[in-house]
């Protein structure tokens, strides 16, 4: 049995395996420029946060109806059970969808049918992260977000991803206070392959809760003293940081240095069909390379639980905190 932990960078697309895609192509009279799944695959070869980005979104043309949105997440619950995972907060993009004139409620309702099914299907609780596309304007942003409104009792937080180089976080200020407004949890990629000014805006002009990768905080010591003092937790992913290139091997990931150097640092997969790995994939990568202890690895699946938004739930934060403080590392 794995190690129980919550997942709290996870975009629902990145989860769609070529299998999957065929089946959805299949089903929807769509033709995907791949002989098998297997070719398709070997395509899921990245320079780049671009590049992916790319063919990242080109492979959603599968995505169309509810049930396509709905077999998608409870694909991804089953596997990241298999791995331990026991409360996941989803990211979705709903302009990605939106672009290729798929409904905001078709995305929503077909994902909320199969994450409300989730505690009992495959014992994972779960959350809704809606995200904004950074690489899009700041009126698209909050068009999004109006559209949304009908919706907002299946979304616990808004996020922001995509393109980050050239997007700041400042641009989407706007956005952020409506979403504050309404009671949303806020979170945002910062700092992946922008710099540690983009984690300073994250948290000032957003006022985001958590940062999502994180991963240049470390160049600057007096944003590591604020990320400390305030206990804002990193959703980092190792593997996808070595996909990607923002590091060259994980044997250089600065998880390490960052637990070291008191931070709250948590461990999640991104996009696992593209970047080879789920949550459990990334936590045997980074104890493997990084040479992490047992107790290490049980104090980032503590973190994990204390950085999710599980406020409203307290009692269930403490029954899974109570699951990993449990566990018997084999």
């Amino acid at each position: 049995m794995p190690l129980p932990k919550a997942e709290l960078h996870l975009h629902i697309e990145g989860t769609l395996e070529p299998e999957l895609a065929f089946a959805l192509a299949a089903r929807g009279g769509i033709s995907l420029p791949y002989a098998d799944a297997d070719e398709l695959r070997r395509a899921y070869s990245f320079t780049d946060l671009q590049s992916f980005l790319d063919l990242y979104y080109a492979l959603m043309a599968v995505l169309r109806t509810e049930d396509d949105f709905a077999d998608l997440a409870d694909a991804y619950l089953e596997r990241a059970a298999e791995q331990g995972v026991r409360h996941a907060e989803i990211f979705f993009d709903p302009q990605a969808h939106t672009a290729r004139g798929v409904d905001i409620g078709t995305v929503i309702e077909g994902l909320s049918r199969a994450l409300d099914a989730g505690r009992e299907r495959h014992g994972i609780s779960t959350q809704l992260i809606m995200c904004f596309l950074r690489d899009e304007s700041a009126q698209s942003a909050l068009d999004t977000f109006e559209a949304a409104k009908p919706y907002l009792s299946r979304i616990s937080a808004v996020g922001l991803d995509s393109a980050e180089v050239g997007n700041p976080p400042s641009k989407f200020r706007e956005v952020y206070e409506r979403a504050a407004a309404e009671g949303l949890r806020r979170v945002a990629h910062a700092g992946e392959e922008g710099p540690p000014a983009y984690i300073w805006e994250a948290l000032d002009v957003l006022g985001v809760e958590r940062v999502d990768h994180g991963l240049r905080s470390l160049e600057d010591p007096e944003l590591v003293a604020r990320l400390v003092r305030d206990r804002i937790p990193l959703t980092l992913c190792p593997l996808s940081n070595v996909r990607l290139r923002c590091i060259d091997r994980i044997e250089d990931h600065p998880l390490r240095a960052m637990l070291d150097a008191g931070l709250l640092a948590t461990v999640n997969s991104d996009d696992p069909a593209y970047f080879g790995g789920y949550a459990g994939d990334n936590y045997d990568a980074v104890r493997a390379a990084l040479g992490l202890d047992d107790e290490t690895l049980r104090g980032l699946a503590r973190n994990s639980f204390e950085a999710a938004f599980l406020d409203g739930d307290e009692a269930l934060r403490a029954r899974y905190l109570a699951e990993v403080e449990a566990y018997v590392f084999d």
